[in-house]
C-alpha cells in the first residue's frame, strides 16, 4: 500500500464489476445492475449499500453536455497566492466553492502556482468578467495564468479500477 494512503475498503471481483457498471451508467436500477454483474437483486443491493456506507460510492450524477447547453469555453486557471497560510488557503477554497463556474479546484505543487481550477463558461466575455470580478478579487490571489481548452481528448469521470485487484 502506498505511504500515507487511507486503509482501503476490501473490494472483491464482484464489487469491482458493480463499480465498473455504475461508473458507465449511474442510472441503472438495482434489477438492471444485478443482471449486469450476474447477481440476484438482494445481494446486489446489499453490496451497493455497503459500498455507499464505506464512502466508496459518494453520489450518482448525470453528466451534461456542456456545449449543447451553451457552455463552450473551458479554461484551466493556475492561481498563485501571496501567503501560504492555512487561513489564506481556507478562505480561498471557501470562496471558489461558491462559484458554479468552477468544476474542479486542486491545491497543487510543482508549478509556479498554488491552485489549479477548471472553469466552464459560455464564452470569452463571460470568462473575462468571471476572472476580473470574482477570481482576482479573492483576498490573497497574487497571480493568475489562464489556458483554454481547444478540444477534450479524454473526458471521463471513471476511476481506473484495475488497481483494485491488489487489495
Amino acid at each position: 500500500m502506498p505511504p500515507n494512503s487511507q486503509s482501503p475498503h476490501k473490494i472483491d471481483r464482484t464489487d469491482r464489476r458493480i463499480l465498473d457498471a455504475l461508473q458507465r451508467d449511474g442510472s441503472l436500477n438495482n434489477q438492471q445492475l444485478a443482471e449486469a454483474v450476474d447477481l440476484s437483486p438482494s445481494p446486489c443491493l446489499r453490496r451497493v449499500r455497503a459500498l455507499e456506507a464505506a464512502g466508496i460510492i459518494r453520489q450518482r450524477v448525470t453528466v451534461l453536455d456542456h456545449k449543447k447547453l451553451g457552455l463552450s469555453l473551458t479554461a484551466i486557471i493556475l492561481i498563485g497566492m501571496d501567503r501560504h497560510t492555512p487561513e489564506r488557503f481556507e478562505a480561498f477554497e471557501q470562496q471558489v466553492a461558491q462559484y458554479p463556474e468552477v468544476q474542479e479546484c486542486y491545491l497543487i505543487t510543482g508549478q509556479d502556482a498554488d491552485y489549479m481550477l477548471k472553469v466552464v463558461v459560455p464564452d470569452m466575455d463571460h470568462y473575462h468578467h468571471f476572472l476580473l470580478n470574482q477570481i482576482t478579487r479573492i483576498p490573497g490571489v497574487s497571480g493568475v495564468h489562464s489556458s483554454f481548452v481547444l478540444r477534450r481528448v479524454i473526458d471521463s469521470t471513471a476511476l481506473p479500477l484495475k488497481y483494485l485487484e491488489s487489495f
